[in-house]
């Protein structure tokens, strides 16, 4: 297997920002709005985005300098006079136009009305929330970080969330957001973005406790030549090894097969304990 290796501090910044911007994604989108000290509003998209901290709720993103001059971006010069944002979440019906919203407009344009957005009041800040949003987050400014004054240098907007608003049609039975009804879209290298469709997405049990661990799996399952990385990772995720009787059970069921064949169809099937007791 062969890599390309390179220095970040011996190579251009436009080759380093494309070699970052391809390879950490896809990257959630904030789209930033903001108001300047006389109250001109600004709407603007950011992808060195995300969330930090739960207790409390803190979001931090980037408007990062111009590679080509190093001047700020209208959203760090306007927290700075008006420390409140609203980090509106972008949607694939919303992407469009979010783009129009991302051009270079002169300071003092309203990218709500170039755009087409709908500009309604925050309840608790001044900046106004995008109402085609699904989730609008009102945020107080608690810091920010400039990391360089060069060119491309980042500047990180640390923002705590004090209200939350929510489109009914994203939420499940529950009351919980549902991620296959946000139709969330993220950015990914050059001019690609991506879709978080439902047939796109998967579920992972979350690993509330240790597992079997990869180093225990038999040596048949780690020198397969059938099973995929994932497959042998499933297995490895497994709580304990089964026991005798399981074992005894699944290999009566199945044992004249071809076994590595079996394991992956059971695999596959969601069956990860049978497949496992194939090869014990």
């Amino acid at each position: 297997m062969a890599f390309q290796t390179v220095s970040p501090s011996e190579i251009p910044v436009p080759q380093l920002h494309q070699y970052l911007l391809g390879a950490i994604g896809p990257r959630p989108i904030c789209f930033a709005s903001t108001i300047d000290k006389n109250g001109n509003p600004n709407l603007a998209p950011f992808s060195f985005f995300n969330v930090f901290s739960a207790n409390p709720p803190v979001v931090v993103f980037s408007p990062a300098r111009s590679g080509r001059d190093g001047t700020t971006k209208h959203t760090h010069d306007n927290v700075k006079e008006v420390a409140e944002v609203v980090v509106n979440i972008v949607n694939f019906e919303m992407v469009q136009k979010m783009n129009v919203a991302a051009a270079p407009w002169e300071k003092g344009i309203n990218e709500f009305e170039k755009a087409g957005f709908t500009a309604i009041p925050s309840d608790l800040i001044r900046p106004f929330r995008v109402a085609e949003s699904p989730v609008q987050m009102e945020c107080k400014v608690l810091r920010v970080e400039e990391l360089s004054d060069k060119g491309s240098g980042g500047n990180l907007i640390i923002a705590e969330v004090i209200r939350i608003h929510m489109n009914e049609n994203v939420l499940d039975e529950s009351g919980k957001i549902d991620p296959r009804k946000m139709d969330l879209v993220g950015r990914m290298g050059g001019p690609w973005y991506c879709h978080a469709t439902p047939e796109n997405m998967f579920q992972l049990p979350q690993p509330m406790f240790t597992t079997i661990g990869y180093d225990h799996l038999p040596v048949a399952i780690k020198k397969s030549t059938v099973l995929s990385a994932n497959d042998i990772g499933s297995i490895a995720g497994l709580q304990h090894f089964p026991d005798a009787e399981k074992i005894a059970n699944v290999k009566t069921e199945f044992g004249q097969t071809d076994i590595e064949v079996t394991a992956k169809t059971l695999i596959i099937k969601g069956q990860i304990e049978d497949a496992l007791c194939l090869f014990l």
